[in-house]
């Protein structure tokens, strides 16, 4: 299990987007991988970032990963790991994990995963579906939940900590 509140922190920095179709919600999503890699550029940031998603099945949580993950420069499809649990993106910098707790029956299986180990080092980790994790996942430094505005979605990003508000000030600049 991962501890919780050695660092309390409580963040007001939350931005809102109205997203009108699927190239929004992956433009949204490259705009994040920029102001991630910006700001790990500009610190020492040996430790990761976690980003929770939120949100109804259908969404757009996937399509935002996907969008962050073409802004690191990933070239391909890219699936929701529903069966997986996980779809590791190593070769990448920072390495993304991108994962979708929709599936999981217990959290401990978490740890029987090995899910420490994904948090180790400068990497992104995207979790869908983080309540069912409740319990063995780090706190998210952001929270992005998306929902169904019709005829588009709205995305509310919220930093969780002082490293989610360095991103979402970067996004914003």
């Amino acid at each position: 299990m991962f501890e919780m509140g050695a660092d309390i922190h409580t963040s007001t920095l939350t931005v809102t987007r109205y997203l009108e179709g699927e190239p929004a919600t992956i433009e949204l999503g490259q705009r994040m991988s920029r102001a991630i890699t910006k700001v790990f550029s500009e610190s020492d940031a040996s430790l990761g970032v976690v980003i929770y998603l939120q949100g109804d099945l259908g969404a757009g949580k996937t399509t935002f990963s996907r969008g962050l993950l073409t802004g690191f420069g990933h070239h391909g499809a890219v699936k929701s790991p529903t069966y997986t649990l996980v779809e590791p993106y190593e070769q990448l910098s920072p390495r993304v994990y991108h994962f979708d707790l929709y599936r999981l029956a217990d959290p401990e299986e978490l740890e029987f995963m090995g899910i420490r180990d994904y948090f180790e080092g400068q990497s992104v980790c995207l979790m869908e579906w983080p309540s069912r994790g409740e319990g063995f996942l780090p706190p998210a430094d952001i929270m992005i939940d998306i929902s169904v505005k019709a005829p588009g979605r709205s995305a509310l990003l919220t930093a969780l900590n002082s490293k989610g508000e360095g991103i979402l000030t970067s996004f914003l600049s």
